[in-house]
């Protein structure tokens, strides 16, 4: 399977999906923490990638998404966008709202 393949699977697999640096639990870097912070405030259940983790995925993912930074969140196998982005959304109250809705997808 080649790498765009093995994204494409990833968000298939998981409603959410954020890639990072680090884990939400060890964050490798100041804006992954936050986003994944955002993510957990707002009640979402996501799926973390740890970029770092995988150089093939930290390479292909900026060229994937077209988004050049990370973190990078995936809804519905849609980029949403970074830390900024994500902060806003849970600001504003959209985060937990499109969390929720993606949950009664799920079930």
């Amino acid at each position: 399977m080649d790498i765009n393949e093995q994204i494409r699977a990833m968000l298939a697999a998981h409603p959410i999906v954020l890639f990072m640096k680090g884990t939400p639990e060890f964050p490798m870097c100041g804006f992954s923490s936050r986003a994944a912070k955002a993510l957990t405030e707002a009640g979402a259940v996501f799926q973390a990638v740890n970029v770092l983790a995988d150089p093939r995925i930290r390479a292909a993912l900026p060229h994937f998404s077209n988004w050049p930074t990370f973190p990078q969140l995936f809804i519905q196998g849609e980029l949403i966008g970074g830390c900024d982005i994500i902060e806003e959304l849970k600001a504003a109250g959209e985060l937990s709202r499109m969390a929720s809705d993606v949950a009664g997808v799920a079930l």
